[in-house]
C-alpha cells in the first residue's frame, strides 16, 4: 500500500470512468477489503455484505447488463428514491454532467452522445472488477448510512492502494442478476455497485474534475 496521507487520499479519490484491463492481484484485493472492514457502523452491527466479481464472472455480468440495457429491460431496483431533486441539488447534478461532457467533448444538445456516455455504466467502464454493496432487508435507513460509510472507507482504501473506482447506482438496476450470480438469498438487497481497477489515464472522461459546495453552504457552526 502506498504511504499517502488521509487528506491526499480524500482529495484524490474521484469517480473514474475508464480502466485498464489489468486485473488487481488477489493479495492486493484482500488488503484493500481488509482495511475497509474497519469502517464504523452504529453499535458495530456491520450490516454490509459485499460481493466482488472478477474474471469470467465479471465478464458474464457485464454482458448481461449490456444486453438488458440494449433491450430496454425495465430496471427493478430493491430501493427507489423519492422523486425529483430540489433546485440546489439539481443544479449540482447538472454542473457535474457539464464537466463530464466537456471532458468527453460532448455538446449538451447531443442527446445520442450523452446516451452513449450513460451506457458506459453498463460496460462497467471496462473495469476488471465490480463490487456489489448489499444489506439484509431487516435493516432500515440508518444501516444504509452505515453501508455508505463503508463504501467511502472502501474507496479511500482503493485510492491508498493505487486503485481507481466509480460508485454506480446503475449496478442496482437488476438485483435479480446479482443474486443469481452469487447465489445469495432474496432477503439480501442490492444498494449499489463500485467498479474498480487501475485507471486508464488516456480516457477523456477521466480528465473531468468536479468542485464541491463551499463549507458555509453545508456546515453551520454555533457556540
Amino acid at each position: 500500500m502506498s504511504a499517502i496521507s488521509l487528506e491526499h487520499a480524500i482529495r484524490e479519490r474521484r469517480s473514474v470512468r475508464g480502466f485498464l484491463p489489468e486485473r488487481v492481484p488477489q493479495e492486493v484485493l484482500r488488503s484493500v477489503f481488509e482495511l475497509a472492514r474497519w469502517s464504523p457502523s452504529g453499535t458495530n452491527i456491520q450490516p454490509w455484505q459485499v460481493y466482488v466479481a472478477s474474471g469470467s464472472v465479471r465478464d458474464a455480468l457485464q454482458a448481461e447488463f449490456i444486453n438488458r440495457a440494449q433491450n430496454k429491460v425495465r430496471p427493478t431496483p430493491d430501493y427507489t428514491d423519492r422523486g425529483r431533486l430540489g433546485e440546489v441539488w439539481r443544479e449540482r447534478r447538472r454542473a457535474c454532467a457539464r464537466v463530464l461532457y466537456k471532458a468527453m467533448h460532448i455538446e449538451w444538445e447531443d442527446k445520442s452522445g450523452r446516451a452513449g456516455a450513460a451506457f458506459r455504466n453498463f460496460e462497467l467502464f471496462d473495469a476488471p472488477h465490480v463490487a456489489f454493496l448489499c444489506m439484509d432487508e431487516v435493516f432500515g435507513t440508518s444501516s444504509a448510512a452505515d453501508v455508505g460509510m463503508y463504501a467511502q472507507t472502501l474507496m479511500l482504501s482503493m485510492t491508498a492502494h493505487g486503485l481507481a473506482s466509480c460508485a454506480q447506482g446503475t449496478m442496482a438496476h437488476h438485483p435479480d442478476l446479482v443474486r443469481e450470480t452469487f447465489n445469495i438469498p432474496l432477503q439480501t438487497k442490492v444498494l449499489f455497485g463500485i467498479s474498480f481497477g487501475y485507471e486508464d489515464s488516456s480516457v477523456p472522461a477521466n480528465q473531468a474534475r468536479t468542485e464541491r459546495a463551499t463549507l458555509d453552504e453545508s456546515v453551520m457552526f454555533l457556540g
